[in-house]
């Protein structure tokens, strides 16, 4: 028998969501004629602004790009878009040279920053919120780490529960994974907390990873969310030390398929990220960055795609609320919604009788000594066209009904 060597890790990572997904609803079928609905995935389906695939179609632009090798540290013109966006949205200044960097779109730079930062000491913890984007998880263990998960708990209106991790688990925590708004609670991390952790950084001398993608999907204009950096910068670290701010053009712009992001930060973390991505040969496509500065530079088709969607969660929300215990989310495009029975029966019966598939929010989560706390909550993702998603919650309704 041949034996393979291979990264010990990979054998403790769980199955992601969607497969568990998968294995739920085998044998589960809809005996009916209702075409199937899918609330299940992030993928927005919204329409990509027009001047991004002009410029992708542009075959002169098309085939200058494609003949040149792309920088891994991003053109000059896509850094400063990214620098102008960031003082315009959060009024703070980023030195395109030094504090920011293109990814290929952030799930793989929220992975990577923890291969690049992390020490590989076995007892090294990695903080992260519960329920969770899974990414964040296999991160830390491919890079040796074990993950710390912080609870989000309804009796806190699913905000993260700091306040539950000891002094020794801080000594040795590396780094922390923050999402605001929330995937999936969709609640929003007040300047306040984000400062704590930054106090709590300074002292236990971890770097805090603050995933915002969603930052532009936020439902009250006088609840904006916060930036890790803009949270920084007023408690007077120009240089946002221990920082990394990462957001990303797919929910903002509807470009998933762009695969275009960037991480903007500490300029000392982000030198050592970038010797680190030289390596990992993750350059962003010329063609790409030409197409991300646009959209980086226009805000228009931003505040229509938010009222989009603040138009569905108004249209969605009146149908739920007499059936459901229903919280509208701070921002994001998910309703973490309580189930009224456990949440995997409650995704396979939906399925079945309404055909219609969403996740079952203990998938999302970690079983901990104080119980998983995706348990008997669904995520609902409202990307779909309007149409569609109202379909959608009359069924959802009718389904509270029958239960």
């Amino acid at each position: 028998m041949n034996i393979v060597s291979f990264n010990a890790n990979l054998d403790l990572l769980q199955p992601y969501p969607f497969e568990r997904l998968r294995t739920l609803h085998e044998g589960i079928t809809h005996k009916g004629t209702l075409q199937h609905i899918s609330l299940s995935i992030g993928e927005p389906k919204h329409n990509p602004p027009k001047f991004v695939i002009d410029e992708l179609s542009n075959a002169d632009s098309l085939a200058k790009h494609l003949a040149t090798y792309p920088a891994t540290k991003g053109s000059d013109a896509l850094r400063t878009a990214i620098a102008q966006w960031l003082k315009r949205r959060f009024a703070v200044t980023v030195n395109p040279d030094l504090g920011i960097l293109p990814v290929n779109g952030t799930r793989e730079a929220l992975f990577s920053v923890a291969q690049a930062l992390l020490s590989g000491n076995k007892d090294t913890l990695v903080a992260m919120p519960n329920p969770f984007y899974q990414i964040y998880e296999g991160a830390a263990l491919l890079a040796g780490a074990q993950p710390l998960y912080i609870p989000n708990l309804v009796e806190l209106n699913y905000k993260a529960d700091f306040s539950s991790v000891s002094p020794e688990q801080w000594r040795k925590t590396e780094m922390v994974y923050i999402c605001s708004p929330g995937n999936p609670t969709g609640q929003i991390m007040q300047r306040e907390q984000m400062q704590w952790l930054i106090e709590l950084a300074q002292e236990y001398d971890f770097n805090i990873v603050s995933d915002e993608c969603y930052a532009e999907l936020y439902y009250e204009d006088d609840n904006l969310p916060e930036s890790i950096l803009a949270a920084a910068h007023a408690m007077g670290l120009p240089d946002f030390d221990r920082c990394l701010a990462f957001h990303s053009l797919s929910k903002r712009s509807n470009l998933p398929g762009l695969r275009s992001g960037f991480v903007a930060g500490d300029p000392n973390l982000i030198e050592k990220y970038l010797s680190y991505r030289t390596y990992h040969g993750c350059a962003l496509g010329a063609h790409h960055q030409a197409a991300s500065a646009l959209a980086w530079q226009d805000e228009a088709h931003v505040v229509e795609n938010r009222q989009l969607y603040r138009d569905k969660f108004r249209a969605v929300s009146e149908i739920l609320s007499p059936h459901y215990n229903l919280s509208q989310p701070e921002g994001g495009f998910y309703h973490w919604l309580p189930t009224p029975i456990c949440d995997q029966e409650f995704s396979q019966r939906l399925l079945a009788e309404q055909h219609i598939t969403v996740m079952p929010g203990s998938f999302l989560g970690r079983d901990t000594p104080q119980g998983n706390p995706g348990h008997n909550h669904a995520r609902i993702a409202w990307v779909a066209p309007f149409d569609e998603c109202i379909q959608a919650a009359q069924r959802l309704a009718a389904f509270a009904q029958n239960l």
